[in-house]
C-alpha cells in the first residue's frame, strides 16, 4: 500500500512540473531529503523517482518561457570551481576502481543544486524552497522525537536505510542543520496555529537529535542554539524555549545516556575517538604525499596500511574538513572552506539590504537562519563524514535564490530617466541696430 501511494503522489507532480521547473525543484530536494520511498518494501523502494523528476524538470525548464538566470555572484563562482576540482581529482584518485561510482552519485547532486539556482526566480519559488527543506526533515525530526519520548530514550534514532542519514550520527546532523530553517519558518508565518505547532516540530526535533546518541551533535548543537538565540529578533522568547529544553532533555533521557555523553572529555580512552584522529593523521598524510588528495573513496583499509599512523585501525574521515583535505588536497580544502565564507556573506548582504524594509523582514529572518544553519553543519560536521551532503548545498540554493530575487539593484531616479528637453542657449537681450 505504502509503495503505491508514494508511486502515485510523485507522478501526480509531472504535469505540475511540465509547467514550472520550480515545482520540479521542490519535488526532487524533497524527495532527496525526506526520502520517502525508503519508507516502503516493495517496488517503490528502489524506483528511480528523482532521476524521473529531474529529467521532467530539466525538460520543462527548457521549454519554460519564464525569465531564467543564473546568478553571478562569488558564491556560485565557488561552487562551480569545486565542482571543476572534484571532477578533475578523479582522473589521479589512487583508487579508480571506486572513484569515479562515487563522482557520480555527487555530480548528480551538484548538477541539481545548479538547476535549482536557474530555475528559483520568484518571491514564491523561494518560499516554497524553504518550505520544502523544513518539512521534508522535519517530518524525520517529528518521527524521532515521538519515537524517543514514548521509548523513554532507551533506542538510538536512526533514519531512513540507504540514504545520506541513515546513520544516528548523520541524521542527528541533519537536523540540527535544518533546524533554524523551521525556526525561520515558524517566524514568518502569520497564523498563531501554526506558529505553535512549528515551534512544536522544533521542541520534539531537538529531541531526537538528543534520542540519536550522537556526542557530536550535543558539541555542535549547544553552538547552534546559541547562535539561533544570537540571530533571533526576539531574545527573550527566543532564550525561554532554549532554556527550556534543558529540563526537558534530563527528564527524557536514561542514564545510559548521560553516561555516553560524559565520554566527551576522556576521549583519549574512547578507542571511538582515538580511531577518528588516527584517521585525520591519515587525511594529512595523503594530502601530503599527492597534491591533489587521493581521490573520492580514499579512506579505505588498503590505503590506511599504506598512510595511517595506525595502519590496521580504519575509520572513515569523520570530519568534513579531514574528508576533504583526504579526498581533493589542499586546494579542495580551500575551495570547501571558501564556499562556506562566501555562504556566510551571501547571508549577511541579505540581512543588511532586508534592515530597514519592513515587507522584506521575513527575507532578512530566512537568511540569519540559513547563517545559524550554516554553523550547525560547520561545527557537527567537524566530526562526520558529510562533505557532499545534499542538505547543505541546497541552503546555499536558497540564500543565492534569495539574494538574487529579493537584492536587485536600485532603480536611477525619474529625473535622471526622463529624456532631456532642448533649449537653444540664451544669447541675452537683443538689441537693435
Amino acid at each position: 500500500m505504502r509503495d503505491i501511494l508514494v508511486f502515485v503522489v510523485v507522478m501526480a507532480t509531472l504535469p505540475y512540473i511540465f509547467k514550472r521547473p520550480a515545482a520540479g525543484v521542490m519535488v526532487y530536494v524533497g524527495l532527496s531529503l525526506m526520502n520517502p520511498h525508503r519508507l516502503t518494501y516493495g517496488f517503490a523502494y528502489d524506483f528511480p523517482f528523482a532521476a524521473i523528476v529531474a529529467g521532467v524538470t530539466l525538460i520543462s525548464l527548457f521549454l519554460s518561457t519564464q525569465p531564467k538566470s543564473f546568478p553571478r555572484q562569488n558564491t556560485t563562482t565557488v561552487l562551480i570551481l569545486f565542482i571543476c576540482w572534484i571532477t578533475f581529482t578523479c582522473f589521479f584518485g589512487l583508487q579508480p576502481s571506486v572513484v569515479w561510482a562515487e563522482w557520480n552519485t555527487v555530480i548528480k547532486t551538484m548538477f541539481m543544486v545548479l538547476v535549482s539556482m536557474l530555475a528559483l526566480n520568484t518571491e514564491r519559488d523561494v518560499r516554497e524552497f524553504a518550505w520544502t527543506i523544513g518539512l521534508s526533515l522535519g517530518f524525520w525530526g517529528l518521527k524521532g522525537g515521538v519515537f524517543t519520548l514514548l521509548s523513554g530514550g532507551g533506542d538510538h534514532v536512526y533514519g531512513p536505510p540507504d540514504s545520506f542519514i541513515a546513520d544516528n550520527n548523520d541524521l542527528a546532523l541533519a537536523l540540527l542543520t535544518v533546524l533554524p530553517i523551521i525556526w525561520g519558518l515558524q517566524m514568518m508565518v502569520t497564523r498563531r496555529w501554526l506558529r505553535w505547532l512549528l515551534l512544536a516540530v522544533c521542541v520534539i526535533t531537538v529531541v531526537s537529535v538528543v534520542g540519536s546518541y550522537s556526542r557530536g551533535a550535543l558539541l555542535g548543537g549547544g553552538v547552534m542554539l546559541f547562535m539561533l538565540w544570537l540571530k533571533s529578533r526576539k531574545k527573550l522568547a527566543t532564550g525561554i524555549v532554549v532554556l527550556l529544553m534543558i529540563p526537558l532533555v534530563y527528564s527524557v533521557m536514561p542514564d545510559q545516556w548521560f553516561n555516553r555523553m560524559s565520554t566527551i572529555d576522556s576521549y583519549d580512552k574512547d578507542a571511538s575517538a582515538m580511531g577518528r584522529i588516527n584517521a585525520w593523521y591519515f587525511a594529512v598524510n595523503v594530502a601530503t604525499h599527492h597534491f591533489l588528495g587521493g581521490g573520492f573513496k580514499v579512506f579505505s583499509p588498503a590505503m590506511f596500511y599504506l598512510y595511517a599512523p595506525d595502519p590496521l585501525d580504519y575509520h572513515a574521515a569523520h570530519s568534513i574538513y579531514f574528508q576533504a583535505l583526504g579526498e581533493q588536497g589542499i586546494v579542495g580544502l580551500i575551495l570547501f572552506l571558501t564556499l562556506m565564507v562566501c555562504t556566510w556573506r551571501c547571508g549577511s548582504r541579505i540581512i543588511a539590504y532586508c534592515k530597514d524594509k519592513p515587507d522584506l523582514k521575513w527575507a532578512g529572518d530566512l537568511a540569519a537562519m540559513c547563517q545559524v544553519s550554516v554553523v550547525g553543519y560547520a561545527v557537527g560536521g567537524a566530526f562526520l563524514s558529510l562533505t557532499y551532503f545534499d542538505l547543505y548545498y541546497y541552503i546555499i540554493v536558497l540564500l543565492v535564490a534569495l539574494e538574487k530575487v529579493i537584492v536587485k539593484p536600485e532603480a536611477p531616479p525619474f529625473a535622471a530617466l526622463a529624456p532631456r528637453s532642448y533649449a537653444p542657449p540664451d544669447k541675452g537681450p537683443e538689441h537693435t541696430p
